[in-house]
C-alpha cells in the first residue's frame, strides 16, 4: 500500500464544521485496505450531543459500514489532538494508527491531560503520528474562536 496523507480531507471536514457553527475539527477513517471508511466533522451543536465529536462520528460510521465494533488496521486522521473520550473510543475500536494535526494542551487526551494511551488500563495503544498540517489546523481553530469573541 502506498502512503497517502488524508489530512486534506480531514481539513475539509473541519472547514465544513466551522461553516455549520461547530468547532472546526475534522476526521477521516481509512480502512486496512486503504479505502475511506468514513469522514466527519464536529456536530455537537447540530445534534445537541456532547459526544458528536468528529472522531466519534467517523468511528460510528466506519463500524456500521464494516459491521463490526472493531476496526483493526484502520488509520484515523484528525485535525486536532483527540480528547480523552475520543482517545478511549480509538482504543476500543482498535484503530492501528492515529494521525493528528494541532496539539490541544487544554482538552487533549493523547499527549496532554489524561494521556489515555499511557494508562495501564488502556487495552490498545495505536501508533501516534502528530503534527501533520498542525499549523493549518491550529489556524482554523484560532480563526473560528476569534470570530466569536
Amino acid at each position: 500500500m502506498v502512503f497517502a496523507s488524508h489530512m486534506p480531507a480531514a481539513l475539509e471536514e473541519a472547514r465544513a464544521a466551522a461553516q455549520r457553527g461547530e468547532v472546526p475539527v475534522g476526521a477521516v477513517l481509512i480502512g486496512a485496505d486503504g479505502h475511506v471508511l468514513a469522514r466527519a466533522g464536529n456536530r455537537t451543536r447540530e445534534l445537541a450531543d456532547p459526544t458528536a465529536h468528529a472522531e466519534i462520528l467517523a468511528i460510528r460510521q466506519a463500524c456500521a459500514a464494516v459491521g463490526s465494533e472493531r476496526l483493526p488496521g484502520a488509520r484515523l486522521w484528525v485535525t486536532l489532538e483527540p480528547c480523552p473520550m475520543c482517545a478511549a473510543a480509538i482504543s476500543a475500536a482498535r484503530i492501528a494508527v492515529l494521525y493528528y494535526g494541532a496539539e490541544d494542551a487544554r482538552m487533549g487526551g493523547v499527549r496532554h491531560g489524561a494521556r489515555v494511551f499511557d494508562h495501564p488500563q488502556c487495552h490498545h495503544r495505536p501508533e501516534i503520528i502528530d503534527g501533520i498540517s498542525a499549523e493549518e489546523s491550529r489556524h482554523l481553530l484560532l480563526e473560528f474562536f476569534q470570530e466569536r469573541r
